[in-house]
């Protein structure tokens, strides 16, 4: 299946609008898509106790596993600002549980940088679920 990053980066930045960050003030906003060509977007929200924040990757990937995706091809993360941030430890985590090995993560920003990896980039010599 062809992946339309355009368009995925166009939905995360979308799903961005609808973040709850008074905290930081730093909305992201993530889409997924997943093999039948379903898109699941996230947002982050935040919490003022931060730990209990969720992030917008870890959202869109729950998303998709309520609405029933099997398999996740691509996720796209947008932020704003000059930087393409990478995803924090517990969402790599989480990442490395749902997505294959081979899947693509892109992270794009508001100034039109991307930086990219597969999945088992992100979260090298991972230990999940895959390893029973």
């Amino acid at each position: 299946m062809d992946i339309d990053l355009a368009g995925l980066r166009a939905q995360a930045e979308a799903a961005r609008e609808a973040a709850w960050a008074p905290y930081s003030g730093f909305k992201v906003g993530a889409a997924i898509l997943d093999g039948a060509g379903g898109v699941h977007v996230g947002c982050n929200v935040e919490n003022a106790s931060f730990g209990l924040t969720s992030c917008a990757e870890r959202n869109a990937l729950a998303a998709a596993v309520v609405s029933g995706a099997e398999i996740l091809l691509a996720l796209v993360i947008y932020s704003p600002g000059d930087v393409p941030w990478s995803p924090c430890g517990a969402c790599r985590q989480c990442i490395n549980e749902l997505m294959p090995a081979d899947a693509e993560v892109h992270s794009c920003c508001s100034a039109g940088a991307v930086r990219s990896w597969r999945v088992d980039e992100l979260l090298p010599d991972t230990f999940s679920i895959h390893h029973r």
